[in-house]
């Protein structure tokens, strides 16, 4: 049986094991991989400095000194900036120089693009073809024909654009290569990537860690270059000091062990959420009809009082009365949803949201109905938290009325997702939380978005399986549940000491006490 690696992420994507390096070869195996295969579209991967672009190089040197008839054509290189255009445009001069490929010396052309002219670097072969080093403007592929290189392919603002025109030169059977570091998961780049695993798109997938390279000799590569000796002890020095370089374990997991993050786009990955969503789907749902909203507040009432008891009331009993529940709430009066989320708080520590009651398009009073029925009964209540922006300040007032301190009105900001987020991801991270399957629910966390550095609720809507528009409700009803199950809480309540009878009692022997007490007293008074 395989034992659980405890190490952290990072420490356990390290390997040690390596191939028997060899000082006179020139390429490195993963390089050499990366050039032979031949698929029309490939894709690498790739931890930072592997040397993948240098091999890139060493192919379009070999490819454009060939001649129409053995398979030679044009090469285009797209980077992300002038440093890489030049970076490789040399490469491919020095090993036309090591191949013995007549070619000339590197020029500089001018590009007219749009308002301005662009400086390109080319590298002209005695074959008629050439390497030519464009800019990342899609139009400058349009009319070309050879293959195309798009390197730091997920740094690329119009990536979708350049694919585009550079997928056009396929058609007469050119390649294109796709070669970077990670850029998050909401990316294209890494888009392109699963949906490839998944059988959706035709690339070829490389992936090259910095463990991988190692382990077919980069380290060993860089000592001989740089004349050092090579131990094992000083390339795992070498590898801890890159890892400790970077700002967080997670940036660490990106940039050298091909773990996108999730810091541009969703801030919890869908893998964590369906993880999490292991509970029964109970998720009830009331949609406040026009019908019902013109009935008189009295009727309303007694309609959705049959309603609780018919579908949550269930639901309450159910829930273990020797645990403390905590209650958080996403307010909405029409358009998007309210959301009432219980959670439970288990022996070991785990949070659970055993079920979700929607509200859509439902007055005021009846959300405040709604609140106090499931608030009235929870097992152990313990907290709750409640969305007091705009219109949702009413309810929280007024719960805040009844239940006092024990209610936290929470104005949703940045500076409060800033505070409070981190600590409800790590739930998710480590399998502290648990919640209802259901793809509605688990697609409201799509809508916590890393929003200038800070995950926030971003502007879209998105619309549930049966219509109706959603913004991350249950989401932030969850999230808000979750915290007020993490702190302290301040709870008044009146609690009787003894029974009604000998309350009554005991009055009466005071009565007759204090009448004794009062009548010795004026004796004494007589006496003096």
């Amino acid at each position: 049986m395989m034992m659980k690696d405890e190490r952290s992420p990072v420490a356990a994507a390290v390997s040690h094991l390596h191939y028997q390096y060899d000082n006179n070869e020139v390429l490195l195996p993963y390089q050499k991989y990366w050039i032979e295969d031949d698929s029309p579209l490939k894709i690498a991967e790739k931890s930072r400095r592997t040397g993948i672009t240098w091999a890139e190089a060493c192919d379009a040197s070999l490819t454009t000194s060939k001649s129409k008839t053995h398979g030679g054509c044009h090469h285009f290189y797209v980077g992300s900036n002038k440093e890489m255009a030049r970076e490789f445009i040399d490469a491919v001069a020095m090993w036309a120089k090591a191949f013995d490929k007549a070619a000339g010396e590197i020029c500089e052309e001018v590009i007219e693009e749009e308002d301005k002219d662009i400086l390109t670097y080319v590298i002209y072969f005695a074959s008629g073809f050439k390497v030519q080093a464009l800019s990342s403007n899609p139009s400058n592929l349009r009319g070309m024909q050879g293959n195309v290189t798009i390197d730091e392919a997920a740094f690329h603002e119009r990536l979708a654009e350049v694919l585009k025109a550079a997928l056009a030169l396929t058609m007469w059977g050119c390649k294109v290569r796709l070669i970077s570091t990670h850029n998050g998961t909401e990316n294209q780049f890494n888009e392109l990537i699963q949906q490839s695993r998944a059988g959706k798109k035709d690339y070829s997938v490389h992936t090259i860690t910095l463990s991988d390279a190692c382990c077919d000799g980069l380290y060993q590569r860089i000592c001989q270059v740089s004349s050092k000796t090579w131990s094992q002890e000083e390339e795992d020095h070498w590898i801890a000091g890159l890892l400790k370089a970077t700002a967080t374990e997670e940036d660490a997991l990106e940039e050298y062990f091909c773990v996108p993050k999730s810091g541009s786009g969703v801030y919890i990955p869908r893998s964590y959420r369906e993880r999490a969503a292991v509970l029964e789907n109970n998720v009830v749902h009331f949609n406040g009809s026009a019908a019902f909203n013109a009935l008189p507040e009295r009727l309303r009432a007694m309609d959705m009082a049959e309603w609780l008891e018919q579908n949550v009331k269930t639901l309450l009993d159910d829930l273990p009365t020797h645990l403390r529940h905590t209650l958080g709430e996403d307010f909405a009066r029409s358009g998007d949803l309210t959301v009432f989320a219980p959670c439970t708080v288990l022996q070991n520590t785990q949070r659970q949201i055993p079920f979700l009651v929607e509200l859509f398009n439902v007055p005021f009073k009846q959300q405040e109905q709604v609140l106090y029925y499931i608030a009235d009964r929870l097992p152990r209540r313990d907290g709750i938290k409640l969305d007091a922006r705009g219109n949702g300040q009413y309810l929280a007032e007024q719960a805040a009325e009844k239940y006092g301190a024990e209610v936290e009105q929470v104005m949703l900001s940045t500076a409060y997702y800033r505070e409070n987020m981190p600590s409800f991801k790590a739930a998710f991270e480590d399998d502290e939380l648990q919640m209802p399957k259901n793809e509605d629910v688990i697609n409201d966390f799509s809508s916590i978005q890393m929003i200038r550095g800070v995950p926030s609720i971003d502007d879209a809507r998105t619309k549930s399986a049966d219509g109706h528009q959603r913004h991350g409700d249950s989401a932030i009803a969850i999230f808000l549940a979750y915290l007020a199950s993490k702190e302290e809480c301040r709870r008044y309540e009146l609690h009787r000491i003894v029974e009604a009878e000998n309350n009554r009692n005991l009055h009466e022997d005071t009565r007759r006490q204090f009448t004794h007490t009062r009548g010795l007293k004026g004796m004494r008074g007589g006496l003096l």
